[in-house]
């Protein structure tokens, strides 16, 4: 296999957008009641990186059969390298209190399609 910054170069010679993002997928490592303490403080973090721009997407992920909940959680973070991803990562309340754990990736986003309406006098915005 080729090297990260190769096959984003070559991605982008072939016209692709080689975007890059940094996902994170959140497991829980501990029980519900250490999950819900750190819910209020795990939110407010998620926020502040909102405000800052930092964090793109988050929130949680389905059991296999798509009907259960099941207590993984994904973030994807717009950081500045990967270590200040792993910062982000690691100071998120879930995960600084063992209650949750992580893996990191760089994800290059090259296709796809997101739509945003938004009706300024009904004052709703709808992503697609």
């Amino acid at each position: 296999m080729p090297s990260w910054d190769a096959y984003r170069e070559a991605a982008r010679a072939r016209g692709s957008l080689a975007f890059e993002l940094y996902v994170v997928l959140s497991i829980p490592a501990a029980t519900q009641e250490d999950l819900k303490a750190n819910l209020p403080d795990h939110l407010a973090y998620q926020n502040r990186l909102e405000a800052e721009g930092l964090l793109a997407f988050a929130g949680p992920l389905s059991d296999e059969t798509g009907a259960e909940m099941h207590g993984m959680g994904l973030i994807v973070y717009r950081a500045q390298s990967f270590d200040h991803a792993r910062d982000l990562a690691v100071n998120d309340p879930m995960h600084r209190s063992g209650a949750r754990t992580y893996t990191l990736r760089k994800w290059m986003v090259n296709e796809g399609q997101i739509s945003l309406t938004a009706q300024l006098s009904a004052q709703s915005v709808s992503l697609r």
